[in-house]
């Protein structure tokens, strides 16, 4: 007992001995299942060492050469050191230890977002300033703004249980944390200097607590999220989207074939929030194959991309001031595709949607050609139907 006591005032100095954020290290001793999908997800890779489609483009941008990285708000805010020269305009860049490559956004920043400022440019996280707590979200806690440690006995101290964290309180009255705008500090907009904005969420359908970021990009999965208490399920940390499980979110969209006597058509349905692929350099493509008997007729697949430039041409996000071309498939929208081929009764029509994480095009010009992981087709939602 005297053991486990002297291991959380350890684990306590260390999780808020100073200003900066801690490792998330600190929080797998509670938190292993959490800790493990995080260590996974982009959040975790998210800097110039872990993403390399982030550095090609860091090492083609002009802040490069003035040795400002402006990308760390939100590609690694857990490095305090490097915004706190940025801030000062002194020399700013990334240096490979273990805050970037370890945790570029640490557990422990998310969790201390208050607010979201609003901004034009990009908006900005909050964070709060009060000592040992954290703030998140849990049914029928939501009035609760400071839940600590507490070890209930019954029945002659048989029978024990537990609430709150014995290395910080819990704050569950943050309504950002219910409704996802915790998510949009960072995942709402970017905007150039030409006032285009580069990427965006760009969701006509306002988040609420039933439907947002987080039930979509982190659904409940088995597992309890903590040691001290055991639960069924847990808010998956592994932040699903293109990188990673992207098949989990194809019940967001919905597939479907109508025959007419000149030819077929199919319709995608995108039931997400948001446009269907967010960054600029995704592609999404759509292939269809008529099996019939023991042929297989591909026909022609229809891409489906947002391209940014300048001129009439495809440029780096730095200096386009137009999009030249959104054929993405919109919020709520029902995209139809025609195709002129008959079909014949027997047929078995295959529709196969997915996406590449980079457009090949870019890829080269990237020099992220050799990263096959990246301009590979990747299936998202795959159905077959029989014609009669």
């Amino acid at each position: 007992m005297k053991k486990l006591i002297y291991l959380m005032a350890l684990n306590i100095v260390t999780l808020f001995a100073d200003s900066s954020f801690i490792s998330s290290s600190v929080c797998k001793t509670c938190h292993p299942v959490i800790y493990d999908e995080h260590y996974s997800s982009s959040h975790r890779n998210s800097s110039i060492y872990n993403d390399p489609v982030h550095k090609a483009v860091w090492d083609k941008h002009p802040y490069k050469k003035k040795n400002k990285y402006k990308c760390a708000k939100c590609h690694t805010p857990t490095d305090t050191k490097l915004l706190k020269k940025l801030a000062l305009n002194e020399v700013a860049v990334p240096q490979m230890d273990k805050t970037q490559t370890e945790q570029a956004i640490a557990c422990v920043y998310c969790h201390s977002i208050k607010s979201i400022k609003s901004n034009p440019k990009s908006n900005t996280n909050i964070l709060s300033t009060k000592d040992k707590i954290l703030f998140s979200a849990r049914d029928g806690e939501e009035t609760n703004n400071d839940l600590a440690y507490k070890i209930k006995t019954s029945h002659l101290g048989l029978l024990t249980e537990k609430s709150g964290s014995p290395f910080h309180d819990i704050d569950f009255t943050n309504e950002n944390f219910y409704n996802g705008n915790v998510c949009m500090g960072c995942h709402s907009h970017k905007q150039n200097s030409h006032a285009l904005k580069v990427c965006e969420t760009q969701s006509d359908v306002k988040n609420t607590k039933k439907e947002n970021c987080i039930t979509c990009h982190m659904p409940k999965v088995q597992g309890s999220f903590t040691t001290l208490k055991d639960t069924k399920t847990h808010r998956y940390h592994g932040f699903i989207g293109v990188s990673n499980k992207p098949q989990m979110l194809s019940k967001y969209v919905k597939l479907s074939l109508k025959k007419s006597d000149k030819g077929f058509s199919i319709s995608i349905k995108n039931e997400a929030n948001h446009q269907l692929l967010l960054h600029p350099l995704r592609v999404g493509e759509l292939r269809v194959s008529i099996i019939r008997g023991k042929e297989t007729i591909k026909l022609k697949s229809h891409k489906f991309i947002r391209i940014i430039g300048k001129d009439g041409k495809p440029t780096m996000p730095w200096l386009a001031n137009s999009i030249i071309k959104n054929t993405q498939i919109k919020a709520k929208e029902s995209r139809v595709i025609e195709y002129k081929e008959l079909l014949k009764a027997g047929d078995v029509v295959e529709v196969e949607l997915g996406h590449y994480k980079v457009n090949p095009k870019a890829a080269k010009k990237l020099g992220l050609a050799k990263h096959k992981n990246l301009t590979k087709f990747t299936l998202f939602k795959k159905e077959r139907f029989n014609v009669k």
